[in-house]
């Protein structure tokens, strides 16, 4: 019997940019550029790859507990959605 890996809380949604469809994402854990990540909450929910991630408009590569970072997301977010980490 196979033990099924559960996604990780990480974060909450604090803003959302629609027009460069960029979410404010306050982390609760470390994040780094390539994990993937699920978001949900009241009417949200999909997965995603972290690809783009910047602190005062400059690019990171990780990003750590307690930072609050932009994230370029896929799909709408709203205030108060969480976002996961989904093992791999």
């Amino acid at each position: 019997m196979s033990v099924q890996k559960q996604k990780v809380p990480i974060g909450k949604v604090t803003n959302f940019y629609s027009k460069i469809s960029v979410a404010v994402v306050e982390l609760s854990a470390p994040l780094k550029r390539g994990d993937k990540i699920a978001i949900e909450g009241g009417g949200t929910s999909f997965q995603q790859t972290a690809d783009s991630m910047q602190i005062d408009r400059k690019d990171i590569p990780t990003a750590k507990a307690g930072q609050s970072i932009g994230l370029k997301v896929i799909d709408k977010v709203r205030p108060g959605d969480t976002v996961y980490k989904v093992p791999q």
